[in-house]
């Protein structure tokens, strides 16, 4: 039987797989197209992204075809000022790698994909399409079309990484929360043939006439974005000779390519169910955002993180069941709170009418352009205790003997703190950290040591998604924390 089927093998199924494969399970991806997509889609994830293809031990291969973003993203009105710039740090940032990176997503797929094959318990079957899905008590029963006819598979659990149009979610059921948001741009992708000294940053062009983003991705390849206005043909409006009309100002037939041109509509809207027992969704299937954050793989590889050690825990039988349903209820918010400002930021591009725009300008003329950062909200209710920073992602700052931290404790529960509280928590404490194999990082000092102490902290415990589980003051806390572990043994 397979341990964990997964449909689709985009970006976060093939991340997924990629976690899964350290834990010997059997995986089973079922891909209905016969080979990486090779049009652009998503062009941007962020640093806490970045850690996570570290943790899949795919990071060195990601830099290669990737870029890091050195300015952050760019809020211009229709007379070029500046209004707002989302910023970026400066370096490695919390997470241990630059905040912002660009891409071309058949070369990540690639990428991915490649890794799958370092694991023998992980198979990926290309031109398999799923056709249906039925479940019962034992397992979920996978009717698949593939090359050799159609085949049944069986199956403990079974993820959803298909997509806006996932049948999983459908199946699922359970309906979305619509969070406003339902307009269709153009989407236009292009490949340079000369320097035209284009900005090396994304710019968002807050023109009530024709509100536009221009994003510089990787090398000679530049993506416009192109609100559709009232009187647009929808109908016409990919023809070459439109996108050539829209963005000819700046780049014209004889200094690009025109790679492709789409018509999409930016939603906003989150499922409400995201499990039912043994059928569970990720990435697009579970929530869609409009991009004006560059954050709509990055939720979807976020679900990947947060879902892989649950189920690799369930299934070997080291957590209860239960642990899964945690899943939604840490994400879902979490997700909501990158949607909620996307479309925030949304409204601020997209504002028509030049007397609402000149209002939106004028709410900035005060003092310096704004500078905000990407928010670090916290998970929902779940596997973790108390208040922030449970729940919140731990840093990852480089230790002293020049490894990241990640590198130091792996994919496992952790412990860092100061020698005394984690000897002083106790047999039972250490029995639960040796049965889950949690590594122990006693007295860390350095940014580790810091963070701790500027918290008031003894001691904090790591979940393998490098969440925090649970921060405590003293022995006696961790001690008490420890027991809750997921999996962990009562004395």
């Amino acid at each position: 039987m397979i341990d964990v089927a997964i449909v689709g093998c985009g970006p976060v199924g093939a991340l997924l797989a990629n976690l899964l494969g350290p834990s010997g399970l059997a995986v089973e991806v079922f891909e209905r197209e016969p080979e990486v997509w090779r049009l652009p889609r998503a062009v941007h994830f962020d640093g806490e992204v970045m850690r996570i293809f570290q943790a899949a031990g795919l990071a060195a291969q990601v830099g290669t075809i990737a870029r890091a973003g050195t300015r952050g993203m760019h809020f211009v009105n229709a007379e070029g000022r500046t209004l707002l710039v989302r910023g970026i740090a400066e370096g490695p940032g919390p997470q241990g790698w630059a905040t912002s990176w660009y891409f071309h997503q058949p070369d990540l797929e690639a990428v991915l994909r490649a890794g799958l094959a370092r694991y023998p318990n992980v198979r990926l079957h290309l031109r398999h399409e799923v056709l249906a899905i039925d479940q019962d008590a034992d397992c979920a029963r996978l009717q698949v079309d593939g090359p050799g006819g159609r085949t049944t598979h069986a199956a403990r659990y079974v993820v959803g990484c298909d997509g806006a149009r996932s049948m999983l979610r459908r199946l699922i059921g359970g309906g979305d929360h619509d969070l406003g948001l339902h307009q269709p741009w153009l989407v236009a992708d292009l490949l340079l043939k000369r320097d035209l000294g284009l900005p090396s940053w994304t710019v968002q062009h807050c023109n009530p006439a024709r509100p536009m983003t221009e994003v510089c991705v990787t090398g000679r390849r530049r993506r416009w974005e192109i609100m559709l206005m009232p009187g647009d043909d929808p109908q016409g409006i990919t023809a070459p000779e439109r996108v050539w009309e829209f963005i000819g100002a700046r780049v014209t037939p004889a200094d690009a390519e025109l790679e492709r041109a789409a018509l999409y509509t930016f939603h906003s809207v989150i499922a409400r169910s995201w499990r039912d027992r043994r059928l569970l969704i990720a990435g697009d299937a579970a929530h869609q955002t409009p991009p004006f954050l560059g954050q709509g793989m990055c939720a979807g590889m976020r679900d990947a993180a947060n879902l892989a050690w649950k189920l690799a825990a369930v299934l070997r039988g080291t957590a209860p069941e239960a642990l899964l349903d945690t899943y939604a209820t840490e994400r879902l918010p979490h997700a909501r709170a990158f949607i909620e400002l996307a479309v925030e930021i949304g409204a601020l591009i997209q504002t028509t009418g030049a007397r609402r725009a000149a209002e939106r300008d004028q709410s900035f003329a005060q003092g310096e352009t704004q500078v905000f950062q990407f928010p670090a909200p916290p998970l929902g209710p779940g596997a973790h205790l108390g208040a922030a920073p449970a729940g919140t992602l731990f840093p990852q700052p480089r230790l002293g003997d020049g490894r990241r931290l990640d590198e130091a404790i792996g994919e496992r529960f952790a412990v860092l703190g100061a020698r005394a509280p984690l000897e002083g928590a106790g047999p039972a404490a250490a029995r639960a950290w040796d049965a889950l194999g949690a590594v122990r990082l006693p007295d860390p000092g350095g940014e580790t040591g810091a963070w701790l102490a500027e918290r008031g902290l003894a001691a904090v415990l790591l979940r393998p998604d490098r969440y925090v589980f649970a921060a405590a003051q003293d022995a006696a806390a961790l001690a008490a924390a420890s027991l809750r572990l997921p999996g962990a043994p009562q004395p």
